[in-house]
């Protein structure tokens, strides 16, 4: 599976950004999708995930009630809605893909960073 991650750039702190990431390759509703992110000089951080079908969703504690992750099946794409945005939270973010039967991430889109200014 291919995967194409956009919509990140230069926010203030507090402010909201949506970051997009688009599938292609393989049939979208049998994926798993996940949101990571890395910062400079930092180790990859989960940050969501969402089942196939959308019914379930787990966040990372440090996202937890700011960050929202959702799909849209019809149009192979996977979001995450970030709001009260902190400056902790400038990073590169990923999109990645699980398939069925799988316990990791093995398909990754390129990354689209977010800075969050103070």
């Amino acid at each position: 599976v291919q995967l194409q991650a956009s919509g990140g750039g230069l926010v203030q702190a507090g402010g909201s950004l949506r970051l997009s990431c688009a599938a292609s390759g393989r049939t979208f509703s049998s994926l798993d999708m996940g949101w990571f992110r890395q910062a400079p000089g930092k180790e990859r951080e989960f940050v969501a995930r969402i089942t196939r079908d959308g019914a379930i969703t787990l966040y990372g504690d440090s996202v937890k009630g700011r960050f929202t992750i959702s799909r849209d099946n019809a149009k192979n794409t996977v979001y995450l809605q970030m709001s009260t945005l902190r400056p902790e939270d400038t990073a590169v973010y990923y999109c990645a893909a699980r398939t069925l039967g799988s316990s990791e991430f093995a398909s990754w889109g390129q990354g689209t960073e977010v800075t969050v200014s103070s």
